[in-house]
C-alpha cells in the first residue's frame, strides 16, 4: 500500500490489487474532509471481483467482451472469463502491479503480460500525481506481442452520489442497447445528451450510458456535501461509460478509448472500435480529477 499527499489531498494506492487508486480525500478551505472517491469501508480491495470503489485501470480492453470474444474484423480470439457475460475489464484490475518510482505525491506502477492462452502480450503503466491540479493519472500500454492487436484502455472511477448529486457532462451520441447492454445501434444527440443540463443523478432505474464524442469534461455536484468534482480526459478517452445501479449511493463516470462491447460486438466496434497496434506501438491517455468547494 502507497499513500500520496499534496495540496490538501489524500490518496491510497494498492499496487498488489491491481494498482488501485482506493480512495480520494481532500480536505477543503474550511478544514471540511471529503471523500472525491467512493472509499473501500470495510472491504478490501481485491483482485476476486471488480472493486466498487476508488479509480482503477482498465485494460488491454474496457468493459465487457461479451462471450470471451475479442474480434476487430481481422482478427478473432478468445480471452479469459472473469465475469457471467465473459470478460469485464481487461487483465489489469486482476494484476499486481510492479512499484517503479515512489515518492510523496507522486508514483509511477507498471505491469507486464507475458504468458496467457490468449495472444496479448503488453507492458502497460500508470503514472499516478497529486498535485495542485487534483489527482492526475496517465496511462500507456505497449504492444509486446510478435504480431497486431485490437487494444483498449480507460479508467473506472466511483463517485459517491447522494440524493441531490447532479451531473453535467456532453457528448455526441451513444450506444443504442439490446438486452444485458449489447450495442443494436448508436443515437446521435442535437443538444449534448443527457446530462446537458445540470440535474439529479440518481434513479429508480438502471443508469447505463456508452457515450460517443465526449468533450472531455464532466462536473459532478452535490450541494448537501459542498463539493464539486470536475473529471477531465484526453481526447483518445472519449467513449466514457455512466453507470449506476437502481438507487445507489455511487455513479461511474469511465473514460475510455472504445465503447461498451467494442471488442465483441459489431455494432460497438461501428460506433468506436478498439485501436489495432503493431508491436511495439503504444495506447496512452490521461484523466484527472479536480475537487472544489461548491
Amino acid at each position: 500500500m502507497l499513500e500520496l499527499e499534496s495540496a490538501g489531498l489524500t490518496a491510497v494506492i494498492v499496487p498488489e490489487a491491481g494498482g488501485i487508486v482506493s480512495r480520494l480525500d481532500w480536505r477543503g478551505p474550511d478544514g471540511r474532509l471529503h471523500a472525491v472517491l467512493k472509499p473501500p469501508g470495510e472491504i478490501a480491495p481485491s483482485t476476486a471481483a471488480p472493486n466498487f470503489c476508488g479509480s482503477w485501470a482498465m485494460l488491454p480492453f474496457a468493459n465487457r467482451a461479451f462471450g470471451c470474444v475479442v474480434d476487430d474484423g481481422e482478427r478473432r480470439f478468445l480471452v479469459p472469463s472473469n465475469d457471467p457475460s465473459g470478460a469485464i475489464h481487461g487483465f489489469g484490475w486482476q494484476a499486481a502491479w510492479d512499484v517503479r518510482r515512489y515518492d510523496r505525491g507522486h508514483t509511477v506502477l507498471e505491469h507486464r503480460r507475458v504468458a496467457g492462452a490468449d495472444p496479448y502480450r503488453y507492458r502497460a503503466r500508470q503514472e499516478i500525481l497529486l498535485d495542485e491540479h487534483g489527482l492526475s493519472i496517465r496511462i500507456a500500454i505497449v504492444n509486446e506481442a510478435d504480431s497486431a492487436l485490437p487494444f483498449g484502455i480507460g479508467h473506472h472511477p466511483w463517485f459517491p452520489c447522494a440524493a441531490d448529486t447532479r451531473l453535467v457532462m456532453r457528448a455526441r451520441g451513444a450506444l443504442v442497447f439490446g438486452e444485458a447492454f449489447r450495442a443494436t445501434g448508436q443515437e446521435g444527440f442535437d443538444q449534448g445528451g443527457p446530462y446537458a443540463l445540470p440535474r439529479p443523478f440518481r434513479s429508480e432505474e438502471v443508469t447505463a450510458w456508452s457515450f460517443l464524442g465526449w468533450d472531455g469534461t464532466a462536473r459532478i455536484e452535490t450541494p448537501s456535501a459542498g463539493l464539486a468534482t470536475t473529471l477531465t480526459a484526453s481526447e483518445s478517452l472519449d467513449c466514457p461509460v455512466v453507470w449506476a445501479p437502481a438507487g445507489a449511493d455511487f455513479l461511474c463516470v469511465e473514460p475510455q478509448s472504445h465503447a461498451i462491447g467494442a471488442p465483441s460486438e459489431p455494432e460497438a466496434r461501428l460506433a468506436a472500435p478498439l485501436q489495432r497496434l503493431a508491436p511495439g506501438e503504444v495506447l496512452e491517455g490521461w484523466l484527472r480529477i479536480r475537487p472544489e468547494a461548491l
